[in-house]
């Protein structure tokens, strides 16, 4: 009996002196404040109408997610740094992460033609992940992008089509020549031949330049975004044939702040990409059905039989662009049997 009661004040005393250390050492520890959240500054190609469903609800999205771990900043079109200039500012840091067609960010890779809308090489949205994902491309924008320093393509998904926007009707392939229109580098590239004169503008200058008569058109988006940014208020007439299905956007960001991420971020980060690229199949399907009935723009079309001369045209404009590099031919060639695939399969797919 002697023995147990022993043993009781025994534990009972080293109880209390292991709380005792416990208190002291809570006592005795310092307070440790919160660790600032990562903050990362993103520019995208998009104006402040455009962005709200291009890019801004996923980042909303993220710095949810993050739950104060990290957020990101946004600035839509031209806000931190000029357009042109927006692939370089990842480059050196200016900004951590950008949200753009290859073409016009001025990506120093010979692949950026293929950003924004390479002439009638998809027909729909889905086109565009379909290439990526399913046909090579994500892994050649991958080994294009890993010769360049400092800037990581993370992803490639599919926006709007592109169709003409503009102050005069067009009937035929003749009604395009002399037309001054805002367009992508390679799209006007490929738009010359029939006349249309490319022009360059900042993003917030092309209302005004429709307005004012400096421009006679776009063809830089679907009707959705020619509502949205409020360009069909200096517009009359929408053509319904689409120069591409689906416009080719990436994100990148700049290599050095990516590899600071731990990967738990970096997965939530490419969560929201996949989950901007969703909404945007969704919202851009629905919008361009919905203007094209309601919507302020007249609908012109130029007779399909004419317009087959366009899509002859485009393959010819392919075989030219291969001759660029070994990686744009092999480009080339997974865009030419995708779309032969795509014919083969027929509706929905393609439609003769």
């Amino acid at each position: 009996m002697t023995d147990l009661l022993n043993k009781r004040n025994f534990l009972k005393r080293a109880g209390l002196a292991t709380a005792g250390a416990v208190g002291a050492t809570a006592l005795a520890t310092p307070h440790v404040k919160a660790q600032e959240p990562i903050r990362w500054r993103l520019q995208t190609y998009a104006g402040p109408a455009l962005a709200e469903h291009v890019v801004k609800n996923a980042i909303d999205w993220f710095n949810i997610a993050a739950n104060g771990e990290m957020v990101i900043e946004l600035y839509t079109a031209d806000q931190l740094v000029p357009h042109g200039e927006l692939f370089r500012a990842v480059q050196t840091g200016t900004i951590d992460a950008a949200q753009s067609d290859d073409d016009s960010a001025a990506a120093p890779v010979d692949v950026k033609v293929f950003g924004a809308y390479f002439p009638l090489a998809s027909r729909y949205s889905l086109d565009v992940p379909a290439l990526w994902h399913w046909r090579g491309l994500k892994e050649i924008w991958e080994e294009a992008y890993a010769e360049i320093p400092d800037v990581t393509w993370l992803s490639t998904g599919a926006w709007d089509p592109c169709n003409f926007g503009t102050t005069k009707p067009i009937n035929s392939l003749a009604d395009l020549n002399g037309l001054r229109v805002y367009t992508f580098p390679t799209a006007g590239q490929f738009l010359s031949k029939y006349g249309v004169v490319p022009v360059s503008l900042p993003y917030e200058d092309v209302e005004p330049a429709l307005q004012t008569g400096e421009l006679d058109g776009i063809c830089w988006s679907g009707t959705t975004e020619l509502h949205t940014v409020g360009w069909a208020n200096a517009l009359k007439y929408y053509l319904t044939n689409p120069l591409s299905g689906a416009w080719a956007g990436s994100y990148f960001v700049n290599t050095a702040r990516w590899n600071e991420l731990p990967p738990h971020l970096q997965q939530l980060y490419r969560m929201m990409i996949d989950s901007s690229h969703y909404y945007r199949q969704h919202w851009y399907w629905a919008g361009e059905a919905n203007f094209r009935l309601n919507g302020k723009l007249e609908l012109t079309t130029i007779p399909e039989a004419e317009w087959k001369q366009v899509e002859t045209d485009a393959v010819a404009f392919w075989d030219d662009i291969a001759k660029q590099s070994d990686r744009s031919a092999r480009v080339v060639e997974i865009i030419k049997q995708y779309n032969a695939d795509m014919e083969l399969a027929g509706p929905p797919y393609r439609y003769s």
